[in-house]
């Protein structure tokens, strides 16, 4: 499939993965209402100047919706956060016709295609950081990175050039990178992290909470 080098959104039918185009593929059968595609970012990529990254999308939730982190408890944590920072104005209803907007916020994801058991392999994970390259390349705004979870952090530290054992994955790590963007890593927010307890909604809060604080002393800066 012929890309251009700048691409950032691969297309719907994106090929260049095997087992994800298979999974999705037959997933059409199961889910014939759904996406089932390459799930694009959300947000504009003019304006942000957070982009938060995810995993990938989940299969009854972004990838039968067409947009990241809605239809699931994922998105259910992560929009009411979003909305409570002013990441975000309307309301969130698991639909990506609700008319919830971002403010100057992006979502997107580190591999764009939900993989089977919502675990993608390295080759599939190393094959979609072109995309995620591009699009923090050419979001001229951006001033800060949230990572959830560690395949999305280690996938966006190597995305930017930088080495991961210098900037580790931690929940709450707040790292400056070589590209001169704040990156801050947090648990993922699945219904698995939270049912455990190793990430509760104040923890996830206090992320947004200090994106939030470090965006705005920019602004009043």
């Amino acid at each position: 499939m012929p890309l251009s080098v700048q691409a950032s959104e691969p297309p719907q039918n994106c090929d260049i993965c095997p087992r994800l185009l298979g999974f999705r593929t037959d997933n059409q059968t199961k889910l014939p209402r759904g996406f089932n595609g390459a799930v694009p970012s959300f947000g504009d990529i003019e304006a942000a100047r957070l982009i938060i990254v995810g995993l990938a999308p989940g299969l009854n939730g972004a990838n039968f919706t067409g947009r990241p982190f809605t239809g699931d408890y994922a998105g259910d944590l992560l929009y009411s956060t979003l909305l409570k920072f002013g990441f975000a104005s309307g309301n969130y209803a698991a639909r990506a016709d609700d008319g919830l907007r971002l403010n100057e916020t992006l979502i997107t994801n580190a591999v764009r295609c939900v993989p089977p058991e919502n675990k993608p392999t390295s080759e599939e994970i190393n094959a979609c950081r072109f995309f995620l390259k591009n699009l923090i390349t050419q979001a001229p705004k951006v001033e800060l990175i949230v990572t959830l979870g560690k395949i999305a952090h280690d996938s966006t530290v190597r995305a930017l050039g930088d080495k991961v054992s210098k900037l580790p994955f931690g929940h709450g790590h707040t790292y400056q990178t070589g590209k001169g963007l704040t990156l801050i890593s947090s648990y993922h927010c699945s219904r698995y992290n939270t049912n455990t307890g190793k990430l509760t909604t104040a923890m996830f809060e206090d992320i947004f909470k200090t994106a939030r604080e470090r965006i705005s002393e920019t602004i009043d800066g």
